[in-house]
């Protein structure tokens, strides 16, 4: 991967599912580049990796590219338990439930994530979830929480 840095074919180099031994073992091995993201399953059912590979993101400089934002074709029904909580915050802010879904997801600035869609107005909506217009209050935040806790368990990672 740093030849191809090196050779101009690439500009960075990141991996994708890689858990915090796989990643530090890739760190040691690299010489001259770093690891600029990791690509990880990452959605409000599976924040494992806010556990442990999230914060050493955060201290080394890694970003997070969070795909499968939405579940994988299993978004919150308004009328579950839990859609009800994200329609509730959708609503006090004038957004939508995916819009406060992605927003939480992205509270830290070193994680981004990557909603798949083929809808111009899905796109639309996922960009309207960024910007300084609006954000989740502390009270949406604990309520989030509540209902999408942290798992304990936080390898093997699961992916798609």
């Amino acid at each position: 991967m740093e030849q191809l840095v090196s050779d101009n074919l690439i500009k960075f180099i990141g991996v994708s599912n890689f858990n915090l031994k796989e990643l530090q073992e890739a760190q040691r091995v690299l010489q001259n580049e770093r690891i600029a993201c990791n690509q990880l399953l990452y959605n409000l059912d599976y924040r494992v990796i806010e556990k442990r590979i999230l914060p050493y993101c955060i201290k080394q400089g890694i970003a997070i590219v969070g795909y499968s934002p939405f579940g994988h074709d299993n978004f919150y029904s308004l009328q579950s338990t839990k859609g009800k909580v994200i329609g509730e915050i959708a609503n006090r802010h004038g957004r939508t439930p995916r819009q406060v879904t992605l927003r939480f997801l992205s509270l830290y600035s070193n994680v981004f994530t990557i909603p798949k869609t083929s809808h111009p107005d899905r796109v639309r909506e996922n960009n309207q979830s960024v910007g300084n217009d609006w954000s989740l209050t502390d009270k949406d935040i604990e309520e989030i929480n509540r209902v999408f806790p942290v798992s304990d368990m936080d390898d093997p990672l699961e992916m798609i």
